[in-house]
């Protein structure tokens, strides 16, 4: 090794006894120093050695926590020193771009969480920078704002929090889908010790963190603080080293990474394990995967394939998997691509599970359809039996997302979408509701969008707060939310069926709009689950449809409650006894029952 270069090996600042190392990757700088607060911001005083393979390091006796830094870089392709922040720096001043020295160490305590089994997960996504009360100080959000609600998650019952990206971007709100810096926490959320206590917290809640992290792209924001040009030099007018300088750097979003650079992977490789190690989290979902293994970003044209991106997806989901297996990764990939939930030795991506799409726009339809007779009811059954592979988990189920109700997208809620303007009119709350059920009962990892338990509307965005005052004035839907997510996690050991692979959707009445379907893990009592939902504007007080056993059928769940809501009109969906089916056959079944349904209404039924 040179001499002044850093035995600390390692990047980034590396914090060790009296003094801090700095390695940075600068492939064609002629020098570079580190200027900061320990050496009064001089830009000649502290060089970093060359090691002769592109990186630069040294040690810094004298550097220590809470300095800031800066790397002072010299190059051929610069007509004067470029200054630049850390790549690999934890925090970073908004300001000014300054990257501060951090330490790793964090006391976690005695607890050791276990991720909850991926069939019992519940997802709840939420962005931090919005999901505080109105009745704050009118500051963003930060992650003691989501501590402060976070026995009302646990009572609602959600098992795992999906966070929208947390990096550090330019002013004040983001959707956080603009990382210019990958390593670092956006400072009005917290720091990085005050995300490792909002780690901490959760999991002694029994609530699994998901972290969405975006590699298809970076920028294109604030690139120039660090990454961009960060040694001078690119080719085509592109971003340099970090990045593709050739025909495939653009995306629909910003310029792509270069995948196939080994420095560049190691720099993705390395921020995932930052995630999943040092901040403990237990699942990634990762932003468009179809923009790092395709270079149009929207289909599965294998023409347009990047080699370079599908090598790395597979690399990353391996290290996860030989490391630590039980941690969720997740693809939102969009193209139906059954590739990508494949395991890596298949010649798959190798992602555990991805963002199921056509479920989405298959009930989707159906709901928002302003006349019953355009609710397509095979379309429905296409969407609760589709699945990628064998594994009904490899897929993550919804009917809202951030994506889907974003005024950036010009999206709205799903009430809004069913009755424009009136999103809190019976006719809305009763079909967005019909939306919960099947996204927590279907087979699939579910996911609701904060604030969809209150019957949010409008669009979302991330520069204002939900409405906590519709948790009140709609405290009944919540209800129904929390009575569907008990059920589904089987709270009560006589819903078995809603956590296993099986379904059948046996019965589809595309004239009526009545459509009903048999979920299943073994079979039996208190695990097979029969759920009947009624898409049109009637009621029926005798409903026959088939069963797959015989005997006494409890209704769990009837969305028609008024408890639910004081206009619903509690129409009884009342316990029925199967028998032997007519003729010894009703919905290719032996037994049948008969069961009352009233409009718009689901019922959720097991012995």
């Amino acid at each position: 090794m040179p001499a002044n270069a850093s035995i600390h090996q390692g990047m980034g600042c590396i914090i060790y006894p009296g003094g801090t190392a700095f390695r940075v990757w600068a492939k064609f700088a002629t020098e570079v120093h580190v200027a900061g607060d320990f050496n009064h911001w001089s830009a000649t005083s502290t060089p970093l050695a060359n090691e002769g393979n592109g990186y630069w390091s040294a040690d810094v006796p004298g550097a220590g926590e809470g300095d800031q830094y800066r790397y002072v870089i010299a190059s051929p392709f610069a007509e004067k020193p470029i200054w630049r922040s850390d790549p690999y720096a934890r925090r970073v001043e908004n300001d000014c771009g300054n990257s501060y020295i951090t330490p790793t160490d964090f006391e976690w305590g005695g607890h050791v969480f276990q991720m909850p089994p991926w069939d019992e997960l519940v997802i709840y996504e939420l962005h931090v920078g919005s999901f505080y009360d109105i009745t704050n100080d009118g500051l963003p959000g930060n992650f003691d704002d989501i501590l402060k609600k976070i026995d009302y998650l646990c009572d609602l019952g959600i098992n795992a929090i999906e966070l929208l990206p947390i990096y550090g971007f330019p002013g004040s709100t983001s959707l956080g889908y603009n990382p210019a810096l990958p390593f670092d926490i956006e400072s009005s959320y917290g720091t990085n010790t005050d995300f490792k206590e909002f780690v901490r917290v959760l999991h002694g809640k029994g609530i699994a963190l998901i972290m969405d992290v975006v590699y298809n792209h970076w920028g294109p924001d604030d690139l120039d603080t660090a990454l961009w040009r960060i040694d001078g030099w690119s080719e085509n007018n592109g971003g340099g080293i970090y990045f593709y300088n050739d025909w495939r750097r653009k995306t629909a979003f910003g310029d792509r990474p270069d995948f196939g650079r080994p420095e560049v992977r190691q720099f993705i490789r390395d921020n995932v394990l930052m995630w999943c190690h040092e901040y403990r989290v237990d699942g990634l979902r990762f932003d468009s995967t179809v923009n790092i293994r395709n270079a149009e970003g929207r289909n599965n044209n294998p023409g347009t394939d990047l080699a370079d991106g599908w090598s790395l997806m597979q690399w990353l989901n391996d290290e996860i998997d030989a490391d630590q297996p039980w941690k969720l990764t997740i693809a939102e990939d969009l193209q139906g691509n059954e590739w990508i939930t494949k395991n890596t030795g298949a010649g798959g991506a190798g992602f555990d599970s991805q963002w199921g799409s056509s479920f989405y726009w298959g009930i989707r339809d159906a709901l928002v359809a302003q006349a019953d007779g355009d609710r397509n009811m095979y379309k429905v059954r296409e969407a609760i039996q589709q699945r990628f592979g064998t594994d009904a988990l490899r897929r993550v189920i919804y009917s809202e997302t951030h994506d889907e109700v974003a005024q950036i997208n010009n999206k709205v809620r799903l009430p809004e979408s069913i009755d424009p303007g009136h999103a809190d009119s019976w006719f809305a709350r009763k079909r967005s509701t019909l939306g919960a059920v099947l996204t927590l009962s279907s087979p699939g990892i579910p996911m609701i969008f904060m604030g969809q338990e209150f019957l949010a509307w409008g669009s979302w965005k991330d520069s204002e707060p939900l409405d906590w005052s519709n948790l009140s004035k709609f405290s009944g839907i919540h209800d129904l939310y929390q009575s569907l997510i008990r059920l589904r996690r089987n709270w009560y050991n006589n819903t078995a069926g809603l956590r296993g692979q099986h379904v059948n959707v046996y019965h589809v009445n595309n004239c009526d709009k009545v459509i009903a379907f048999h979920r299943w893990d073994n079979g039996g009592a208190g695990d097979d689950v029969v759920v009947v939902i009624n898409f049109s504007n009637r009621s029926y007080s005798s409903y026959t449809i088939g069963f797959p056993r015989p005997g006494t059928w409890h209704v769990r769940f009837n969305s028609d409650w008024q408890g639910y809501s004081p206009d619903f009109g509690s129409f009884p969906g009342y316990d029925t006894t199967a028998g032997k089916a007519p003729g010894g056959d009703t919905d290719g079944m032996g037994f049948a029952g008969n069961v009352g349904l009233g409009p718009y209404t689901a019922l959720i039924l097991s012995q």
